[in-house]
C-alpha cells in the first residue's frame, strides 16, 4: 500500500505539488519508464547464464507505478530515506535502491538542459549564456545544520545569528522568464 500515489490517484490536481508534475505527465511517464524497465530487463536477461528458470526469487514490494511515483516524491521534497520508507511501507535501503535505479531510467526519459545539451562548445554556451540572461532566476535555500568549524574564518561563513549555530546552505535554483 502506497499512500503518497493513492492519495494521487484520489485527488489527481494535487500529484503537480506532491511529484512536480501533472497527473497527465506522470501518466505518461509510467508507460515510458515501464518500457524502458521491460527493454533494460530483457538485455540483462540475455547476459545471464540461468541456472533456474526465470520467475523465481522475491517479488518486488512496490509495483511499478509505486517504484517510480516513490522516485519522483524524492526529488521534489527530498525527505530523507526513512522517510520515504515510512511513506511506502518498505526498508530505507529498498527505498535507497529502488530511487537509484528509476532515477537513471527517467534521466534517459527526460530531455537535458540547455546547458548540459551544449555541453564544452564555446559558441553554443555563448548563445544559451544570452539566452538564459532575459529570465529571472528563482533560489530556494536550504539551511543545513553542521558542526563548528575550527578556523575562525569559516565560523564567520557558517554561522547564523539569527538562530545562534552554524549552517550549511544548499540552494536550488530556477529559471522563469
Amino acid at each position: 500500500m502506497c499512500i503518497v500515489l493513492d492519495y494521487i490517484q484520489k485527488y489527481p490536481l494535487r500529484a503537480k505539488q506532491i511529484l512536480g508534475i501533472s497527473y497527465e505527465q506522470f501518466q505518461s511517464l509510467l508507460k515510458a519508464a515501464a518500457e524502458k524497465h521491460l527493454k533494460m530487463k530483457k538485455e540483462n536477461e540475455k547476459q545471464k547464464v540461468r541456472i533456474n528458470s526465470p520467475g523465481g526469487g522475491r517479488k518486488e514490494l512496490l509495483s511499478t507505478s509505486e517504484q517510480i511515483c516513490l522516485c519522483l516524491f524524492y526529488l521534489r521534497q527530498i525527505p530523507t530515506f526513512e522517510i520515504l520508507a515510512m511513506l511506502f511501507s518498505v526498508s530505507k535501503t529498498e527505498a535507497n535502491a529502488t530511487f537509484h535505479y528509476w532515477r537513471k531510467i527517467i534521466r534517459e526519459i527526460f530531455p537535458c538542459s540547455l546547458l548540459e545539451q551544449v555541453g564544452n562548445q564555446e559558441g553554443d554556451l555563448i548563445i544559451v549564456q544570452e539566452i538564459l540572461t532575459s529570465f529571472k532566476l528563482l533560489v530556494d535555500s536550504v539551511e543545513q545544520p553542521t558542526d563548528r568549524p575550527s578556523d575562525n574564518e569559516e565560523q564567520k561563513k557558517f554561522f547564523s545569528g539569527k538562530k545562534k549555530t552554524y549552517f550549511k546552505k544548499s540552494s536550488s535554483w530556477s529559471t522563469r522568464s
